[in-house]
């Protein structure tokens, strides 16, 4: 069975077992990541030199993972400065440290609340090194009654 997008690219949800287990990971995956809440306040002003390095702090501060697709994403962001003429220049310079961190957040909020598992699912399986970019940071939910 295939599940069409509005943009008219399609991600085969076959029944093969390898799709199957991809897709399960991917559903539990992005239901975890839902019940984690964005943080409210910010902790204090990080300062980073790229946007991996401030993901990598946020991380530590706030005790919390990122969500697979911001982790490929702030990897990007930081190949997308290679060959630029501030390349070495430290991010921090350029974008104020709490509007990058609020980005990230927004970002953040989006990947966790929107993001189809069927699409992380189409991802992992063409990236043999996927979970390089999924956290092993497990905070304590709260459940609420």
């Amino acid at each position: 069975m295939k599940r069409p997008f509005s943009w008219d690219n399609q991600i085969d949800v076959s029944s093969s077992s390898n799709s199957n287990a991809f897709i399960k990971r991917a559903e539990m995956y992005q239901d975890y990541m839902k019940q984690i809440p964005i943080p409210s306040h910010r902790g204090s002003v990080i300062p980073f030199t790229s946007w991996m390095g401030l993901g990598r702090s946020i991380k530590q501060l706030y005790g919390q993972p990122l969500h697979y697709l911001t982790n490929i994403l702030l990897k990007q962001w930081d190949q997308l400065r290679i060959g630029s003429e501030d390349e070495y220049k430290p991010l921090d310079n350029m974008i104020h440290p709490c509007k990058a961190e609020a980005t990230i957040w927004l970002v953040e909020e989006i990947h966790r609340q929107t993001s189809s598992p069927f699409h992380i699912a189409s991802l992992w399986q063409v990236d043999p090194m996927y979970n390089g970019f999924i956290d092993s940071i497990f905070p304590t939910l709260v459940h609420t009654s």
